[in-house]
């Protein structure tokens, strides 16, 4: 099969991943409302936080919590795409697929691709909805983009872990239950509180937590403006651990294919 042709089938399934979410605003409404309501509702009850010592300045708690917004709200939505791949898989349009002179490996890159796209219209949507409640992002333009670029690779990385799981089990179900998991490594992570103010066994756990730099370096570009180390943690934190979860994704795939 041509590099030319297998693109095509790959684009063709991204679109249909994408339009899937799109149809079903019942499944892509809680990804976005829940976590506006946390990062209002954290506003409210933790607003006066931001005068303790170690916390960094802030021009509202809503500022500081854009960049845990953007990674909770990302988490939410990239179990949609997973949830809906298992969902093919047990009424038997995943077989199909494999059945087809299409590329095995763009059925998965298009179900990830549609997820990625989505995780990144998320980060927008965030950064867009809490701007006007004196959250702004100081790094302006660049900040804004590398956000929700990291959104979508955050998504893209998430969503392969989940898929890892829809394949292996071929469950709904199943991703549904493993995803309470990823929610645990954000609350241990210095996501919503800064590293600064924690202590004994919480801050150790968020020291050695990926989450905890991720969410760091984000938060970076939103209170301090443009910083190169900031967006390297944006940036590449995300892209290794997704270059590891598709590996992971394909590799389920390979072993489900050669299975049957």
């Amino acid at each position: 099969m041509s590099t030319a042709l297998s693109l095509r089938q790959t684009q063709a399934l991204t679109v249909r991943s994408t339009k899937a979410l799109l149809r079903q605003p019942a499944l892509v409404a809680p990804s976005i409302f829940f976590p506006i309501f946390f990062a209002f509702l954290g506003a409210s009850s933790f607003g006066k936080t931001t005068n303790i010592p170690g916390f960094p300045q802030v021009e509202s708690f809503l500022q500081f919590s854009l960049a845990s917004t953007v990674v909770q709200g990302v988490l939410f939505g990239s179990v949609t795409g997973a949830a809906a791949l298992a969902t093919d898989i047990e009424n038997g349009f995943f077989d199909r697929l494999l059945l087809s002179p299409s590329t095995r490996s763009g059925i998965l890159i298009g179900r990830l691709a549609g997820s990625a796209i989505f995780g990144a219209a998320q980060s927008l949507i965030f950064i867009l909805l809490l701007l006007p409640f004196n959250a702004p992002v100081k790094s302006g333009v660049i900040g804004i983009v590398a956000l929700s670029v990291s959104g979508g690779i955050v998504a893209l990385a998430i969503g392969s872990i989940m898929s890892s799981v829809a394949i292996r089990t071929g469950s709904a179900e199943a991703v549904q239950g493993a995803f309470p998991l990823l929610f645990v490594l954000l609350f241990f992570s210095s996501a919503f509180f800064p590293r600064e103010t924690m202590s004994g066994a919480y801050k150790r756990i968020a020291d050695i937590n990926p989450i905890s730099y991720l969410v760091e370096g984000m938060r970076t570009l939103v209170l301090d403006g443009f910083n190169m180390q900031a967006l390297a943690k944006t940036l590449f934190i995300p892209t290794a651990i997704c270059i590891v979860a598709v590996a992971l994704a394909l590799t389920q795939l390979r072993r489900r294919i050669s299975a049957q």
